[in-house]
């Protein structure tokens, strides 16, 4: 399949305006250090808390009145579901949400409170039972991730960042999971700002996607070994499209710990003003605890989403 190109990008971009928020670019002066410069692209201010809304209503307003009238399925942790339920809610058509049985309460609940029907299936069912259903009712399958159309609207999210950035930026870091944010963000920086990097980022208990990228190859990690990580947003296998969008756009791909996003958490929460989910502090954690590595001098990090338990987030802010 061919690679999404700026011209399904800039489509996009016009697709969900009024839809999905503008997100600034905002400057982070408390994380200069004399050498180096962040700035923060919030998407935990979408309207569904994250970044997903892009990547969703791009895919369910290109459906056709037929496609429409069948209904949708998807497969999300959390932030994809909220984000097709939002959308569908949004274009008139019914939604059938699958859900990991460990997917936070607060996602699971924001998801019906869009009206979507939620199934929750153990881990390993996530992302099998969607094909059974569409087979079984007709529903359209929209993935998470491993599809142009979600690329080329989580790819706004670089167009944006590229028409914002200080002409000094250099290095862009991006969150990865299945792969849909940093397909779409690393083809639209290299087709409009080239020169600037893309570096992707992972936790080191879900780093399937770095293995994958340096190796040359797919390589999965099983779903037992992607699950230990607290971010639970990260734990999607990479998707066979979003790896070729990685062989060709994408720079390098970084790991942090476990500890290390626990702290950007609170970080983000104290000296950010921004309420991060762990999955979307893991770019921000790159740049406190591998900036030096990294080489760059400033920097733009994407802060994917917002949605975690309010338990998690005092007990990180302790």
């Amino acid at each position: 399949m061919a690679l999404v190109g700026l011209d399904e990008l800039r489509a996009a971009q016009r697709r969900i305006a009024g839809v999905a928020v503008r997100t600034p670019l905002m400057p982070a002066p408390w994380a200069e250090d004399g050498h180096r410069r962040l700035w923060l692209k919030p998407e935990n201010l979408q309207p569904t808390g994250a970044f997903k809304i892009r990547g969703a209503h791009n895919r369910l307003a290109q459906l056709s009145a037929a496609e429409r009238a069948r209904g949708v399925v998807a497969q999300s942790s959390g932030n994809h579901a909220q984000a097709v339920a939002y959308a569908a809610r949004q274009l008139g058509i019914e939604a059938v949400i699958v859900m990991p049985d460990t997917s936070p309460e607060v996602k699971v609940a924001a998801t019906r409170s869009y009206g979507a029907e939620v199934l929750l299936v153990p881990a390993e069912e996530r992302d099998s039972r969607p094909a059974e259903l569409a087979r079984r009712h007709g529903y359209v399958w929209v993935p998470p991730y491993d599809d142009p159309f979600i690329i080329a609207g989580q790819g706004t999210v670089g167009l944006e960042i590229g028409e914002d950035a200080p002409d000094e930026l250099d290095t862009v870091l991006v969150p990865v999971s299945g792969g849909g944010l940093i397909s779409g963000t690393a083809a639209a920086i290299k087709l409009t700002t080239p020169g600037v990097r893309v570096i992707g980022v992972e936790p080191e208990l879900a780093a399937d996607a770095r293995d994958s990228l340096r190796s040359g190859e797919l390589r999965p990690w099983s779903v037992e070994e992607r699950y230990r990580t607290v971010a639970d947003g990260l734990r999607s296998p990479l998707g066979v499209l979003n790896f070729e969008h990685l062989q060709a756009y994408v720079d390098d791909i970084v790991t942090v710990t476990e500890q290390e996003i626990r702290d950007t958490v609170a970080v983000l929460a104290r000296r950010g003003r921004l309420v991060a989910e762990p999955s979307g502090a893991v770019a921000t954690a790159a740049y406190l605890h591998r900036a030096g590595e990294l080489r760059g001098r400033v920097f733009a990090a994407v802060v994917s989403g917002g949605n975690l338990e309010p338990k998690l987030l005092s007990e990180l802010l302790m």
